[in-house]
């Protein structure tokens, strides 16, 4: 078997055990996940850089190029829904103004 080969099976069987480990994610646990998801994805970002920077063809930068830009969309995006999640927690500043004028 050659290495391709064997590169895209784990590749393969990855994707499919991050879709059963998500989908099996209740809701009230979902935004713990994602704050540490975030930095899971930091550490992705990272390796997608070293490995993209040790690149020996042009496929290999190509790919890694992409690894880089979806690995920082999917960090950057973890970060926004994550602040979104928490703005849900916050009280409206008027709000907390008209109680304070009321007493």
């Amino acid at each position: 078997m050659s290495e391709e080969v064997v590169w895209l099976t784990i590749f393969v069987l990855s994707v499919f055990v991050g879709i059963e480990v998500i989908s099996k994610v209740s809701s009230t646990l979902h935004t713990p996940l994602m704050s540490g998801a975030n930095a899971i994805h930091g550490v992705i970002l990272v390796g997608a850089v070293l490995v993209t920077g040790t690149a020996e063809s042009g496929l290999g930068l190509a790919v890694g190029l992409v690894a880089v830009v979806l690995a920082t969309l999917n960090m950057v995006g973890g970060f926004v829904v994550t602040d979104r999640m928490l703005q849900m927690f916050r009280r409206p500043r008027g709000d907390a103004q008209q109680k304070a004028g009321q007493k």
